[in-house]
């Protein structure tokens, strides 16, 4: 027994849990990984056990990420072929032709990184950082109502010992959370194509990458050269990651709006026990369609309704720009327009790992106002330019709106208006030029300014 008494009931719970963990208990690990939606086959469930101990002995504050990292890359890894030098040399080229065309279109600035090719999973790897900055409010707010809810619901000789371990308990829920985001990011690992192609920036400032062997899979069965389809690719993840080294706002509002949207989800704990009071282990099968259902996160609030309107038309308008910068800066492919009805339908369609992001966090990665964005970039660019158009991403006070997606006349309206535009700040200081009531200083006839509230020269 420890010699301090508040540490018993921790290290009671941390012996209870690892036994269940050394697989002395009658919960069978593969039926725990299948109701969290994992996969369920003995290796996987090996390194799950694993990791769990890890959390039951560590567990301090917060999650443990380097979690999804590894299993990300581990899924990415599992079907991986390697790129042929040859068309690593044809996507190097691809990127090359790429920014020579967008240059033609476009006055965004230039990256100054050269833009990579891709493994799998280095493509998870490194986009793993923002994955866990979406997800890590999510991951809390279930924490939290875990912890409560088996506190609460726990028999009366069981609340000492939970008292003392509910650190023990989120951090083996953290554990299972990010093993769980590890799974998706994995799983999207095999379909992306590029470091833009779910729409929001995921690699780091200025770059833009591609993943050979998801590209070469894209182009399966379209009948179209393989060369058209790495150059449309290229023109499109180039573009994106231009966009975001223009607009230097851009990506730190992104991330910051998601996550804003994701800190207000809150876990269903109604749902979360019946669950807990109804949980058979022998048939994890609800808890499971739960988890994969998103039935633990309840339905929106109006708060949260209306950030997630407003982060629509922020990811609408940027795949919006990309989509009809890319259409004229591949004017020239024969099949340009066949490739971009590909990716229209693919996007419109999403993966398996996509819907389960959207479970996991609550957040769907698809705009639905694509189109209408797309179509306004469009009537912005045959009404005033290139120039004029990729100007409007210089600020976030200019950034074309949702009510301009409805009606983009009224924007070019305001564009091609020869009456300038004052803002609230300009009007002050024009109103503040033109008064000329008596509590202001006079110039006096020698030009001098008279002092406020003296008298006047005789």
């Amino acid at each position: 027994m420890t010699d301090d008494p508040q540490r018993e009931p921790e290290d009671e719970f941390r012996d209870m849990l690892r036994q269940f963990l050394s697989g002395d208990s009658e919960i069978d690990p593969s039926q725990l990984a299948g109701a969290a939606g994992l996969p369920n086959d003995p290796a996987f469930v090996a390194q799950l056990m694993s990791q769990l101990q890890s959390a039951v002995a560590r567990s301090g504050d917060g999650i443990d990420w380097s979690v999804a990292t590894d299993q990300a890359a581990s899924v990415g890894t599992q079907s991986a072929v390697a790129t042929s030098p040859a068309d690593g040399r044809a996507l190097e080229q691809a990127f090359h032709v790429a920014a020579l065309w967008l240059d033609d279109v476009t006055f965004v600035s230039e990256l100054t990184v050269a833009p990579r090719l891709l493994t799998r999973a280095e493509w998870a790897r490194l986009s793993m950082p923002v994955w866990t900055q979406l997800a890590e409010p999510v991951a809390e707010s279930i924490a939290d109502s875990l912890t409560n809810v088996l506190r609460e619901q726990a028999p009366e000789e069981m609340q000492q010992l939970l008292a003392g371990a509910s650190q023990v308990m989120r951090s083996v829920g953290g554990t299972l959370f990010a093993m769980q985001l590890g799974q998706v990011v994995g799983q999207l690992s095999t379909e992306v194509v590029s470091g833009g192609d779910v729409g929001i920036p995921l690699l780091d400032d200025q770059q833009a990458a591609l993943v050979p062997q998801n590209v070469a899979a894209f182009g399966e069965g379209l009948d179209i050269e393989t060369d058209q389809v790495q150059l449309y690719l290229a023109v499109r993840e180039l573009a994106h990651a231009r966009l975001f080294r223009h607009a230097r706002w851009l990506r730190l509002h992104l991330i910051s709006s998601i996550r804003e949207f994701a800190q207000g989800i809150r876990i269903d704990t109604a749902r979360l026990e019946e669950l807990a009071v109804d949980f058979d282990p022998s048939d994890p099968g609800e808890l499971r369609d739960a988890l994969a259902s998103g039935a633990l996160i309840p339905p929106k609030t109006d708060e949260q309704l209306a950030a997630l309107g407003r982060l629509e038309t922020t990811l609408a308008l940027i795949e919006g720009w990309v989509d009809v910068v890319t259409a004229q800066a591949t004017a020239r492919l024969p099949r340009s327009a066949a490739i971009a009805e590909t990716v229209r339908r693919r996007r419109a369609a999403g993966g398996p790992a996509e819907s389960a992001f959207s479970t996991l966090v609550g957040l769907e990665l698809r705009p639905r106002r694509l189109r209408e964005a797309a179509a306004m970039w469009s009537a912005v660019s045959e009404a005033v330019g290139a120039e004029q158009r990729d100007a409007l991403w210089s600020h976030p006070d200019i950034v074309p709106t949702s009510a301009d997606v409805d009606d983009p006349q009224a924007l070019i309206a305001r564009l091609t208006s020869s009456e300038p535009a004052f803002d609230d700040v300009d009007q002050a200081i024009e109103d503040l030029l033109n008064d000329t009531s008596d509590d202001r200083p006079r110039e006096a006839e020698d030009g001098s300014a008279d002092e406020p509230g003296s008298s006047p020269a005789p």
